[in-house]
């Protein structure tokens, strides 16, 4: 199975990043119901009236490497919906400053504020799917296999309209420029699930569970790591990922 998932993947390795030594701030739950939806339009706004149907869930700030106490904790909030084709995504970040200086994609984005989904759909295989996005709407996707204890990230071969991610951001009280003084930042965007074949075993139904983790890291005064599920050394401990239950 592992050759044949990797024989379809370029073999382009980058390095992973965010990594982080958190003590977690708050309990989460362990588990998220995702409703289902008609396909739309992302736009960066979340003004979409299919939203309307998903429920906001908060993700806290924790300990990061080195930190004795956690950095400063804004306000973080994420919606998530999936229709027949794949899965949306809308994150709400309080903010001061847009620390973003990086202009183009499958740059080391998660060492500036950054959002990120971990997808994990078949927990048979120790392989799930890392998205970033900045506040600029830049992003990062690459396939993270866990072999023997290492880790390495995989570009997609073939990434063009067919299976890549439509993603879009906004700025609020502010301009969408490096380092500009804003009240906030918001990331829209929808994976498809055609982009995670054939890591998938079939496209998720009604009481299909998933594993994943949500996460953002704030580069204000100081850095803040944010998660939905606690991890003890690095945002990439799989086994502590949470249960994504699609309605």
């Amino acid at each position: 199975m592992l050759k044949s998932f990797f024989s379809i993947l370029s073999l382009a390795a980058i390095g992973i990043g965010s990594f982080c030594n958190p003590v977690f701030a708050g309990s989460a739950d362990s588990t998220l119901l995702i409703k289902k939806t008609t396909d739309f339009a992302v736009n960066g706004e979340g003004t979409a009236p299919n939203w309307s149907a998903a429920q906001w869930f908060n993700i806290a700030v924790q300990n990061g490497p080195g930190q004795k106490q956690p950095g400063r904790q804004f306000s973080s909030r994420v919606k998530i919906l999936y229709s027949d084709k794949g899965m949306y995504f809308l994150f709400d970040n309080e903010d001061k400053k847009l620390t973003a200086t990086i202009l183009e994609d499958f740059g080391a984005l998660f060492k500036e504020d950054v959002v990120e989904v971990f997808l994990w759909p078949d927990t048979a295989v120790p392989i799930y799917l890392e998205y970033e996005i900045s506040p600029l709407d830049y992003e990062l996707v690459i396939l993270v296999p866990h072999l023997k204890g290492g880790i390495q990230g995989w570009r997609p071969w073939h990434y063009d309209e067919r299976n890549k991610v439509q993603h879009a951001t906004s700025v609020q009280g502010g301009q969408r420029k490096s380092m500009a003084a804003v009240e906030g930042w918001k990331a829209e965007f929808f994976i498809p699930f055609r982009l995670m074949n054939p890591m998938i075993p079939s496209v998720p139904v009604s009481g299909t569970r998933w594993k994943g983790n949500f996460y953002r890291i704030d580069y204000d005064q100081e850095t803040a790591y944010y998660s939905w599920q606690k991890t003890g050394g690095s945002f990439h401990e799989f086994q502590k990922f949470g249960t994504l239950i699609f309605e």
